[in-house]
């Protein structure tokens, strides 16, 4: 009896990086004071209106950290944050008063005023 060998098919990436994002992360990472393994990115209780979003240096992967490359930049996504941000887009802005990075999350219910802090409702399995 012959066992058939099942692929897998790719899981679709957790968070992707626009291109601008992917240049600006890059330039950051090569101005670096020392080398870092990847951006670590996450999500916070804080702010008004409930989480924030988090981006820092990461010097090494977490054993549980959910592991992205997109656009030859390595994204390390804290376990308790994977679910809130399925299916984000990580954009970097520049406009005439601020550069900063943005999330386009399809998961995000409301934001404050500020800009600062969002309200996310994690993915849940269909």
């Amino acid at each position: 009896m012959e066992t058939a060998v099942r692929t897998r098919r790719p899981r679709p990436k957790v968070v992707t990086l626009s291109d601008a994002a992917a240049a600006r992360v890059k330039e950051i990472m090569a101005a670096a004071e020392k080398p870092y393994a990847g951006l670590r990115v996450g999500v916070k209780n804080g702010g008004c209106a409930g989480q924030e979003y988090v981006l820092e240096y990461a010097e090494a992967a977490d054993p549980l950290d959910e592991v992205v490359e997109d656009k030859g930049v390595t994204i390390l996504i804290e376990p308790k944050a994977v679910l809130f941000l399925i299916g984000s887009e990580i954009d970097y802005e520049v406009t005439r008063l601020a550069s900063k990075f943005v999330f386009h999350n399809p998961n995000e219910t409301d934001a404050c005023g500020c800009g600062e802090s969002v309200t996310i409702v994690p993915q849940t399995a269909a």
